[in-house]
């Protein structure tokens, strides 16, 4: 399945995949709702998008879907401009192909990543290792989404099912590993991360 929001590259694209017999292109869609729509009702092996997809983007899409288990292996075509690679890496998909590339690296790497191989450019996995906010286990990643909507303490305790000293506990360790000193620079730093931008 493919979405891009560009209606020219999606019906080459289209195309492309509908003339090559290892294929059978299930549907298409321009924005990352169409998609998430779609696939929630038909089986898909492998989703090419857009990393810039209108509405939520490729990095909130990929998110949501990894929720699901029957979800497709996502591969971005995007600009090969700054850190995407590495973001979409981050973010769960399972290969990056750049719009620059031949039509033959996009299908090859739809090929390997429908295979169960992770298809990136070259990308120095101990930057990825260096990001704090990799380091925090799943709880304190929970915490800190929840704290990034302003919930206090009880509330946090009541939405993550969890005593609020193991809140506090949780707390500490996460402004240790993010290097800050209280929530709202734990905030201001998840924000931060969020919002990177690729270029």
């Amino acid at each position: 399945m493919l979405a891009d929001g560009n209606p020219l590259v999606l019906s080459a694209m289209s195309e492309i995949f509908e003339r090559d017999p290892r294929f059978s292109l299930v549907a298409t869609s321009a924005t990352a709702e169409g998609f998430l729509g779609l696939v929630m009702r038909v089986p898909v092996q492998v989703g090419v998008i857009d990393w810039n997809l209108p509405v939520l983007g490729g990095a909130k899409l990929i998110e949501v879907l990894r929720e699901h288990e029957s979800a497709p292996k996502m591969v971005i075509y995007g600009d090969e401009t700054g850190d995407l690679p590495k973001l979409a890496m981050k973010a769960g998909a399972a290969g990056f192909v750049p719009r620059s590339g031949e039509v033959e690296g996009l299908l090859e790497t739809c090929v390997d990543v429908a295979a169960g191989k992770m298809v990136f450019p070259f990308i120095d996995v101990r930057d990825l290792q260096r990001d704090p906010i990799s380091s925090l286990s799943k709880k304190e990643k929970a915490i800190l989404e929840a704290l990034s909507k302003g919930l206090s303490n009880r509330e946090l305790s009541k939405e993550l099912g969890i005593s609020t000293n193991t809140v506090k506990f949780h707390l500490s360790n996460l402004y240790e590993k993010l290097s800050v000193k209280n929530r709202a620079q734990a905030i201001a730093y998840y924000y931060s991360s969020q919002f990177q931008s690729p270029e």
